[in-house]
């Protein structure tokens, strides 16, 4: 049963969740009009820089002529760069379902 007090619990926390809207820092994963959070932004900087790591890895393995850990550390890159979009579409997804269990009056 909805009650007044729980809509108002609700229409709290949804506002404290609200309250800080973080600009997206994030250079590869593509920008939403969902606000994020410090935590998401700073792990998704943590998954930029790493992926930025292998990448200057692997050209300098490309430097020394070392063709397959060059081969290798690209493919890692994808595999994180595809990682990260599963992980941010996840939490988009997550946070349009919380968004979704306020009343539309609210």
């Amino acid at each position: 049963m909805i009650t007044r007090s729980s809509l108002a619990d609700q229409l709290r926390e949804y506002q404290l969740r609200s309250k800080h809207d973080w600009a997206s820092v994030s250079f590869f994963a593509s920008t939403s009009n969902l606000t994020t959070s410090r935590v998401d932004v700073v792990a998704f900087v943590i998954w930029e820089l790493v992926i930025l790591a292998f990448l200057v890895f692997s050209a300098v393995s490309l430097y020394f002529r070392h063709m397959q850990l060059a081969f290798i550390l690209v493919c890692i890159t994808l595999l994180l760069l595809l990682c990260m979009k599963i992980t941010k579409q996840v939490s988009l997804a997550g946070k349009k379902k919380r968004r979704m269990l306020l009343p539309l009056s609210m």
